[in-house]
This record gives structure tokens, sequence and C-alpha cells, in this order.
């Protein structure tokens, strides 16, 4: 019987993730199809779930990666922890639903992190506070790291606006996390508010932003001397997290 899986998010201009699927179903000679599903909001999840019996997983996106969290069934412990969900499996016992939510960004990030820094120690600052700044706060605390969230509204001691960012904090930082969409295609010449010429070849930036694979955040990092990383790696490891969640 033919499953199906997908993703969900608004909007959904380009995806990784349908390619990545689509080529590895036809590799391994899967009977099965990966689409997507641009709702328009998180309250036409029940309507995409009873339009499609045979989806079996969904990835989820901005804007949603909270958001679901309430019309699933059950959260992983990571899940739960971070307060954020990117992977649901669907499982149907007797026409029943029952949706569990994962979080496989923390693990993604966790393992391209330590190997873009050799798991080096320093104060970081995470730009963006949705769902995958959550997850990206949760393995830099499980690391050690000393971090604070940058927003355009503050709402703790631990986040401050992007105004606040001057010369001597960036160079008292070692890591820049953009978990934000800024700079994501077709927006290619966006990129965060922050001093790049206080950058130099001591800091590291990592972009979750996977398309284009260098964007103006990276660029600039780069023209500074700044060690960069992209969201690529991080994605192709969600995908497989997700996968193997998907058959279990």
């Amino acid at each position: 019987m033919l499953s199906r899986y997908g993703l969900i998010g608004y909007p959904l201009s380009h995806s990784f993730s349908k390619k990545y699927f689509t080529d590895k179903f036809s590799t391994l000679k899967i009977d099965s199809l990966y689409e997507l599903f641009p709702i328009e909001s998180i309250a036409d999840l029940p309507d995409l779930l009873n339009e499609h019996p045979d989806l079996k997983g969904l990835n989820v996106t901005i804007p949603y990666k909270r958001q679901i969290i309430d019309l699933l069934d059950d959260l992983s412990d990571e899940a739960r922890k971070i307060n954020a969900v990117n992977t649901v499996k669907i499982s149907r016992v007797n026409n029943n639903l029952y949706l569990k939510g994962f979080n496989t960004d923390a693990p993604a990030f966790e393992s391209e992190l330590i190997d873009f820094t050799n798991n080096t120690k320093g104060n970081v600052l995470i730009l963006g506070t949705g769902g995958a700044s959550a997850a990206v706060s949760f393995v830099l605390e499980k690391l050690d790291w000393d971090f604070r969230f940058v927003s355009r509204k503050p709402s703790n001691e631990k986040s401050i606006s992007y105004e606040a960012l001057d010369d001597a904090l960036i160079k008292k930082t070692k890591l820049i996390v953009n978990t934000t969409p800024v700079g994501m295609y077709p927006n290619l010449d966006n990129s965060p508010h922050i001093p790049y010429s206080a950058l130099s070849g001591n800091h590291y930036l990592f972009d979750l932003v996977y398309n284009p694979e260098l964007t103006e955040f990276l660029k600039k990092g780069q023209m500074q001397g700044a060690k960069i990383r992209n969201g690529l790696g991080m994605l192709y490891k969600q995908a497989e997290l997700a996968w193997s969640i998907w058959q279990l």
C-alpha cells in the first residue's frame, strides 16, 4: 500500500525535503510519496489528515513548530522539553488517529555544532526566538555554552534587542546562530542587523538557512574572516532522523 509523507508550513516556496525524499524513495524502490502542504492555518491540519488517510508522517516548519503541539496526542521527551516539534509520526488504529511529535532539530544541530566548532566553548548570540531557537538553546545549554537570545522584542533577562548589539558585545561573542528566516530565498539581499565590522577570525557563524547556501549573513561574516556554516548538513541529518522515526 502506498504511504504518503509531507511537509506543512506557510508559505512553502521551496523544499529540500520533497526532492530529498522523492530521490530516496526512487533509489530504494520504496512505494511512497512526499508532498508539500502549505496550509494557511494550523487549524487546517485535521482536514488535511482526513483528506489523506495514507499520511504516515509529517515534517513541520515555520510557523507551526509550536502551534502544532496542541493538536498532538503525545510528545517525545526532547520535544516536550524544547516545546517545539518538527516531525510528526501518524498512526491509525481502528480508524483512530494518533499523532506523536518529535524534535529532530536538536540532535541534528548538536552533531553539526560539535563538528563545526570542535566543541569550543564561549558566549553565543541566538538570533530569533521561534521554534528553531528553542532547539538551539536546548543544545547549547546541554553542551555548557553561555547564550543569549536577540529579539526585536526582548521579553526576559536572557534576551536583548538588535539595537543593543554593539562592537564590544560582538567581540566578546564566540558563536552567532541565525535561527530566523532572514536571508532565505527569495529575499537573498536581507541579513540580520548586527555590527558585522566587529567580526573577525575568532568568530563562528552558523545559519540554519540552507537556501541560498551562502546567505548574506554568512557572506558578510566570511568577509571579516569568520568561520561559517549553513543549515544544509543539519537538514540532511534531520531528514534521516525523521525517516527513522516514521519507521518505528
